[in-house]
């Protein structure tokens, strides 16, 4: 019952506070319910509570408080209970009287001058009486969440929030953004505080935000509120590190990368403290993504720093330095972890040994290996197989094979690729031995060699030339179903060709036909070690072999076998070799003719050098007719000499064949001086000397000295070149009166005794030196005026066995295939050999 001029009747459950006031001259009651809640800001009471007052209540419509009662702040229609509070400074500021509150027995429950309310957004407190008293915060959160539950997000949730009945501060918004489950809801009332003048950056705001949108995976919004709050901490002073850390995170984890080390870049920027889980999440991401420079980078940034590596950073960042290569690094955090007290996990362990090994550097690999086990760890079979490879590659077989013993005892069996490397790296060592042992137990452990294995171990045991275990693997492979690779098939034919087996090699290479293979080349190849060796019989059993199997080979290795059977003498089997060059449209050019009249210039059996006529006639090369047209007479020529020989070199390429045509010119004087063609060698010679085949070889150094070098002729081309060059020289002296100093004859150790011998029959003034010989140039012109040197100058060098050619078959320089190498001729050739 309430005492205030009126008296009445209250359930126990509803309590009202009565104010009086003076309308009109008549006082009215007005309720308002009494609850906690409201004192904070304005609680919504239904009209329906009303039903208590009923009769059966105790609550008559005889009474002077009706039924229908206006409460303050609401007009009929609304049917609902709000208490609008209002300022001290408002016209209906003050109190009338004391208020009581009533049981229904009459007792009273509290009696005060009543609440004055404040007005909205001005005050901080409400006054109970005469005291302030402050919004309790509870109630001031509830109110923020029933506000923006109802109304959400846009400009009414901002209207409703400004008209709230106390003033927020950011306890209240960041406890309401807590309560909130809606996104976009939070932070619409977080932009709406950040535009009030009591907002201030909240780490724990920014904190429960971000954990929302992560939750609903809106990393765009993230971001965006990243921007704002890097503003905030630029603007109001820097915020903690929780935020920047938990948004790194959560896009590190999501997998936006860019986004990521963006938002990281500017928390370092900002001055923001990063931690180690921040660095440990960046550092995975790029990892994870291939990029692990980016990841040292971080890894830098991070040593800068006061922050201090934990184990799972090390876990993380040694295994990948050493896998990119960056050992040393990888290796001093690997000291570093083990003098903080860090236990190692067998993954650090097993990178490092992994990487070392493969970078060759096995002693620390190895040190590595050994601490790994003082730490308890037991090796993998991975790891063996790595240090058993770096070991093998690095030729280190004895530690390998020791790894290999330990890593059996150990319980592991060895693969298949590693008996496959252990086989090849001892076979290509040389360690057949021990290759074959292993080889052995790789066929007890089920194993099938691949033809890799198969072949490495050929191709070793054939190197080292032990035929019969070659010709056993290569039996073993072939009824194991495998097939040959080519290169073994050639190291087999090769050892077989080097032992002169032709049959078996026969044999092998038909195998090597049926299996698919081109067998030209490796037939040539064989045919070629049979040249080289200067087998010609074994040559031509070969050559006969491959064309009744209908293998062919080409015209440079007919032409060098061609070439064998002429050095050797084999005429009859050389003739048919040309032919077949001949007629599969191989060219014999002006070397090989050259080399063929080199042979005859020499043979001294008449049953030979016709048939070396009759093979310079089947090469049908244009010098052939030259050489015919040479000894026959000018009427069947129609033509001198000189002009023919003339017409000859002119249709001769310099450019190609500059070398050729000089080889040419030395053997031709020889066969002329031999066959006692003097003046045509000499046309030869004119010739010659005219196409600058030989253009250093006279010198006119005006009256000081002249000179003739022979060195680089044969001895038939030297012989004539010093009749004709000294012939010149007198028509210069006798006919123009030039007389030089001296005159010189190069001759070179080899041609000098031929030259002074020829010229002592005519009593020259010339005095022989070590390579020259050489005379006064008066001595030499008085010598001239002699008729036996005007007749020897001028008609024919003296043809006498014991004057000149005693020795000439013997001393004439080798032009014969055997000093040439088995290689293609040369267009140019050391003209040294003549």
């Amino acid at each position: 019952m309430i005492r205030g001029g009126t008296t009445k009747a209250i359930p126990r459950n509803v309590i009202f506070t009565l104010s009086r006031s003076t309308i009109s001259g008549t006082p009215l009651l007005y309720p308002t319910p009494l609850n906690p809640t409201s004192l904070a800001g304005g609680f919504f009471f239904n009209i329906r509570l009303l039903s208590y007052f009923t009769v059966g209540n105790g609550f008559s419509p005889n009474r002077s408080v009706s039924r229908n009662i206006n409460f303050v702040g609401f007009d009929e229609q609304s049917r609902s209970i709000v208490r609008r509070f209002c300022s001290e400074k408002s016209e209906s500021s003050g109190w009338t009287e004391e208020v009581e509150y009533l049981d229904e027995s009459g007792s009273v429950i509290h009696s005060g001058k009543g609440i004055r309310s404040v007005e909205p957004g001005l005050d901080d407190h409400v006054m109970v009486g005469g005291l302030k008293k402050p919004f309790v915060n509870a109630s001031a959160v509830a109110k923020i969440v029933e506000v923006v539950q109802r109304w959400k997000w846009g400009p009414e949730l901002e209207t409703q929030l400004d008209k709230l009945q106390f003033v927020p501060n950011m306890v209240h918004i960041t406890q309401s953004l807590k309560i909130v489950k809606d996104v976009d809801a939070a932070l619409s009332l977080f932009r709406w505080s950040k535009k009030q003048p009591w907002y201030l950056p909240s780490d724990e705001c920014y904190v429960v935000l971000f954990d929302g949108l992560n939750q609903g995976r809106e990393f765009v919004g993230i971001q965006t509120l990243f921007e704002e709050m890097v503003q905030d901490s630029s603007s109001h002073g820097d915020l903690s590190l929780s935020a920047y850390n938990q948004v790194i995170q959560y896009l590190s984890k999501a997998e936006k990368l860019e986004v990521a080390f963006c938002c990281f870049k500017k928390a370092q920027d900002s001055g923001s403290k990063i931690d180690t889980q921040t660095y440990n999440n960046l550092m995975m991401l790029f990892l994870n993504k291939g990029l692990p420079y980016k990841a040292f980078e971080i890894y830098e940034s991070m040593e800068k720093t006061d922050s201090l590596l934990d184990g799972s950073t090390y876990e993380l960042i040694i295994p990948s330095l050493a896998k990119s290569g960056r050992l040393d690094a990888a290796f001093k955090l690997f000291q570093q972890m083990k003098e903080r007290k860090l236990r190692p996990s067998f993954t650090v362990f097993s990178s490092l040994v992994d990487s070392m090994g493969k970078a060759g550097r096995l002693d620390t690999s190895m040190k590595i290996y050994m601490e790994m086990q003082g730490f308890g760890h037991r090796p993998s079979a991975t790891m063996f197989v790595s240090l058993i490879d770096s070991y093998a590659k690095a030729g280190k077989l004895d530690t390998a094979l020791r790894l290999w013993d330990e890593m059996k005892k150990s319980g592991f069996r060895p693969n298949f690729g590693l008996y496959t490397m252990i086989i090849e790296s001892h076979a290509k060592s040389g360690k057949l031995e021990v290759a074959m042992s292993v080889f052995k137990d790789m066929e007890k452990a089920g194993f099938l060699p691949t033809p890799s294995t198969y072949s490495c171990l050929l191709e070793m045991h054939a190197g080292s030339g032990q035929v019969d275990s070659a010709m056993k693997i290569y039996n073993s492979m072939t009824n194991a179903g495998l097939r040959p690779g080519l290169s073994s098939y050639i190291s087999l034919l090769t050892l077989l060709a080097n032992k002169r087996l032709v049959d078996v090699a026969g044999k092998i290479l038909l195998e090597m036909k049926a299996m698919g293979y081109s067998v030209d080349v490796c037939a040539s190849d064989v045919l070629m070690i049979y040249i080289k060796d200067a087998s010609v019989d074994l040559a031509l059993k070969w050559l006969r072999f491959m064309g009744s199997s209908g293998i062919k080979t080409n015209n440079f290795i007919i032409r060098q076998l061609f070439e064998s059977c002429m050095k050797n003498g084999l005429y009859d089997s050389a003739r048919p070799l040309l032919e077949t060059l001949v007629h599969s449209a191989g060219r014999v050019d002006l070397v090989l003719y050259t080399s063929i009249l080199a042979h005859l210039v020499r043979c001294q059996d008449e049953d030979k050098e016709r048939q070396l006529m009759s093979i310079l006639s089947a090469t049908k090369h244009k010098a052939h007719a030259f050489m015919c047209g040479l000894f026959t007479g000018p009427e069947q020529r129609k033509q001198p000499v000189l002009t023919f020989v003339r017409e000859f070199y002119q249709g001769i390429d310099y450019e190609l064949e500059e070398g050729a045509a000089r080889y040419f010119v030395n053997v031709l004087l020889n066969y002329l001086v031999l066959m006692g063609q003097i003046n045509r060698a000499r046309c030869v010679w004119k010739v010659a000397y005219e196409n600058k085949l030989f253009p250093k070889a006279i010198v006119f150094d005006q009256h000081i000295a002249w000179s003739l070098d022979v060195r680089n002729l044969s001895v038939g081309a030297a012989l004539i070149a010093v009749v004709h060059t000294l012939h010149r020289f007198r028509k210069r002296m006798l006919y123009y009166g030039v007389v030089p100093r001296r005159i010189k004859l190069v001759t070179g150790p080899t041609l000098k005794i031929v030259i002074a011998q020829m010229l002592s029959s005519v009593e020259s003034p010339f005095e022989v030196s070590k390579v020259v010989l050489r005379a006064p140039g008066d001595l030499v012109m008085e010598w001239f005026k002699k008729p036996i040197v005007q007749q020897f100058l001028l008609n024919e060098i003296p043809s006498g066995a014991d004057i000149l050619m005693h020795k000439l078959n013997v001393m004439f320089p080798s032009s014969a295939p055997e000093l040439r190498s088995m290689s293609p001729p040369k267009p140019l050739m050391s003209s040294k050999a003549f």
